[in-house]
């Protein structure tokens, strides 16, 4: 039985350029009635941490959650999905200095202006601010990172550099990290310190 990981699969081939016929039988057969575009796999890791710290299954929901490989790709996928491709509702997250593409996106695929979420920076500068550096740094340690982050911080270009901008600049230095990161800060908020856009993404899918 298909899934929507299939369906997920699908989506990025016709986005590069292949046929849509798969992705459009695997929209019905899951019954997707809503997709999240995201910038990347960090902040899927991220949304998909508060979904399991709130008890929910967004498959199950109906609720694609989908990373773009990046901002510039999301007039591509709106027009795919949204309101003038599949007839999708369309939401997600994005980070400020990239809001021009998913206003642009939005607006060209005839979807609601008001459906997407912004980050002041990014999603990790939002983490970091609803946490606080010093309970970072802690889990940095608890993640053994705590050397990485030494050897990070002893670079003459962090030294003019606030605490929060190096913590947010060192999640992004090394493959993988900024995944690993999104689901580790999510997983330490509690329920009250959600960083608004993300709190405002998870009430636009209720």
């Amino acid at each position: 039985m298909a899934d929507m990981g299939e369906f997920r699969d699908a989506v990025t081939a016709w986005a590069a350029g292949g046929p849509g016929d798969r992705a459009r039988e695997l929209a019905a057969q899951v019954s997707v009635r809503t997709v999240v575009l995201l910038e990347g796999p960090s902040d899927v890791a991220a949304v998909d941490a508060l979904a399991a710290s709130r008890g929910r299954d967004l498959a199950a929901e109906g609720l694609c959650v989908l990373a773009m490989g990046g901002a510039m790709s999301v007039g591509r996928y709106a027009g795919l999905l949204g309101p003038s491709g599949l007839g999708l509702r369309l939401t997600g997250l994005c980070d400020e200095r990239e809001q021009p593409f998913y206003a642009r996106g939005w607006e060209r695929a005839g979807a609601a202006p008001d459906g997407y979420f912004v980050c002041a920076a990014d999603l990790e500068d939002e983490l970091i601010r609803a946490l606080g550096v010093p309970r970072v740094q802690e889990l940095v340690r608890e993640e053994g990172d705590l050397r990485p982050l030494r050897t990070f911080l002893s670079q003459p270009a962090q030294r003019g550099r606030t605490a929060h901008q190096q913590l947010r600049r060192f999640l992004g230095t090394k493959k993988g990290r900024k995944i690993h990161y999104g689901r580790v800060l999510v997983e330490a908020l509690a329920p009250d310190r959600v960083p608004a856009p993300l709190d405002d993404l998870f009430a636009a899918l209720s």
